[in-house]
């Protein structure tokens, strides 16, 4: 039976396009008002100088990690930047693999039940089902926990504060969130206090902690 190093927080927060110099104060305000775990995308400007100057910085029990790795060199990058988890947006055994190897958590994106089934099969440590609004949202998970129910699904894609509770009740071992947690505007503005104040509103909602 396969290992796994499933990451046990309920919200990750998905930051791309972030400016290396917002991004130090943002982290930090974010884990002091309740969120766990941050990923970078792999495709912002600067991600892999970002996570290795804050890596030493993440509080203990905080995950910082990569996502948008979509083929082995981008895994390879992530993890020599110190991410302490990675994200993909597709299905590639060889991210997969290399992250077991390096006993790296993997979050696998899939959509399909066979994407979602190969990726668990292939010893991903939970399955990322994205773009999850596509096929029905919170009603798509609650359908592939019906065979898959062994499976820690994390919804990605379209996940609001007021369909989270939908997602949790449907089964979703964790969700994805970009600008609904942080605010779209607060994140333009760089207003730090204002997008503190919407991730502790954010956290404040969620129904599994």
């Amino acid at each position: 039976m396969l290992t796994r190093l499933r990451l046990t927080v309920p919200v990750v927060g998905i930051l791309r396009g972030v400016e290396a110099d917002f991004f130090a104060d943002l982290m930090q305000a974010s884990f002091d008002k309740g969120l766990e775990a941050i990923e970078v995308t792999m495709n912002t400007s600067g991600a892999e100088q970002m996570v290795a100057a804050q890596r030493p910085f993440v509080p203990e029990g905080k995950h910082l990690g990569m996502g948008t790795i979509r083929n082995l060199d981008e895994a390879e990058r992530a993890v020599a930047a110190g991410a302490m988890f990675l994200v993909t947006p597709n299905l590639d055994q060889r991210v997969i693999g290399f992250a077991r190897a390096r006993g790296v958590p993997v979050i696998a994106g899939a959509l399909t039940p066979t994407e979602v089934y190969t990726a668990w099969s292939g010893g991903a440590d939970m399955v990322k089902v994205f773009p999850c609004t596509a096929l029905g949202g919170a009603s798509y998970i609650r359908e592939l926990r019906g065979p898959f129910e062994q499976i820690p699904l994390v919804a990605v894609g379209g996940v609001t504060v007021d369909n989270l509770a939908a997602y949790f009740a449907a089964g979703a071992a964790a969700v994805g969130v970009s600008s609904s947690l942080f605010g779209k505007q607060a994140l333009q503005a760089r207003d730090i206090d204002r997008l503190a104040d919407n991730v502790r509103k954010f956290i404040a909602c969620c129904p599994v902690t």
